[in-house]
């Protein structure tokens, strides 16, 4: 029907910024391995490619993560909730739910955090994203140029994806610095790689600085173990809001992304700690009605 035929539409448009950013690499890599081919320069080359292209690709398919089934309402709950008028009466409901669950988070008006959608109680750091449609673990942010979600399940993927990037732009502005000069002094010689030579470069250089700018924000949002929903407006707890509550210091906040196995942290491969409901918190102990945080999970098993 004309839903389904819009929703195609929409799904076609989504992925027209990851088909030209693939369509942008591609031609990278003919314009380097093709065009310029500096034998001494390709080996390190590819590592970086395929580094870069290999959490690219896992950024863009790797699911994210939705809450587990205890945080979703029973039947008998949603039955509950539908009778009573919203308010007060509905709040009672989802704080006798919530109490069994390791939430620590409320609305900025103190409320449980429930999403109508999916009908559940949100853990910490989950929030419903309106192009999914559904409730993200740990969401960051709905990037187009990956055509997903960016949160729990990913964020690993999704940081070396833009240090990967980086370097890779760095490497070739680097490397065709001095063709790049030599076009302008017309010491290259008149054929079809004169202008993939000048092109790269101003297309390497470009992105280097806008890649730079975002790796580093998102570096900082690592150190500070804020996601970027949470660095424009602070989590609430019991208490009140407070931009610094997951944070645990440098080292575990770093930790809780990349994992605790270092020979993990330059591949995207999953190593994040936790299980993307509950998050260890600074705060924990001023919150004596929650059940104790579960802490750190064990990672599943390397794929």
């Amino acid at each position: 029907g004309e839903k389904g035929i819009k929703r195609s539409c929409q799904t076609v448009l989504y992925w027209i910024p990851v088909i030209f950013i693939t369509l942008i690499v591609a031609w990278s890599y003919y314009a380097y391995v093709v065009q310029l081919c500096i034998v001494v320069y390709l080996l390190a080359y590819h590592v970086v490619f395929i580094l870069f292209t290999w959490a690219y690709w896992q950024t863009i398919f790797t699911k994210p993560m939705n809450p587990l089934k205890e945080f979703h309402l029973s039947y008998s709950d949603k039955e509950l909730l539908e009778r009573e008028d919203r308010g007060e009466s509905q709040q009672e409901i989802l704080r006798r739910i919530a109490k069994d669950l390791p939430i620590y988070t409320r609305t900025m008006s103190g409320a449980i955090r429930f999403c109508d959608r999916c009908q559940l109680v949100k853990p910490d750091r989950c929030h419903h994203c309106s192009v999914c449609d559904k409730c993200i673990l740990k969401m960051d942010h709905h990037c187009p140029w990956v055509n997903n979600c960016v949160g729990f399940s990913n964020y690993k993927f999704f940081m070396l994806f833009l240090a990967y990037s980086l370097l890779y732009c760095i490497f070739i502005t680097a490397t065709d610095l001095q063709y790049f000069i030599k076009f302008w002094t017309n010491g290259l010689p008149d054929t079809q790689a004169k202008f993939h030579i000048m092109f790269l470069f101003f297309a390497a250089s470009m992105f280097s600085v806008s890649l730079a700018s975002l790796f580093v924000y998102h570096c900082w949002l690592v150190c500070k173990n804020r996601s970027t929903l949470e660095a424009v407006r602070a989590p609430a707890f019991r208490h009140g809001a407070d931009k610094n509550g997951f944070s645990l210091g440098l080292s575990k906040n770093f930790r809780q992304v990349f994992g605790d196995e270092m020979r993990y942290w330059p591949f995207p491969v999953y190593s994040s700690l936790g299980d993307g409901c509950s998050f260890p918190t600074c705060l924990v102990n001023q919150d004596p009605e929650q059940p104790t945080s579960p802490g750190h999970n064990p990672p599943p098993n390397k794929t």
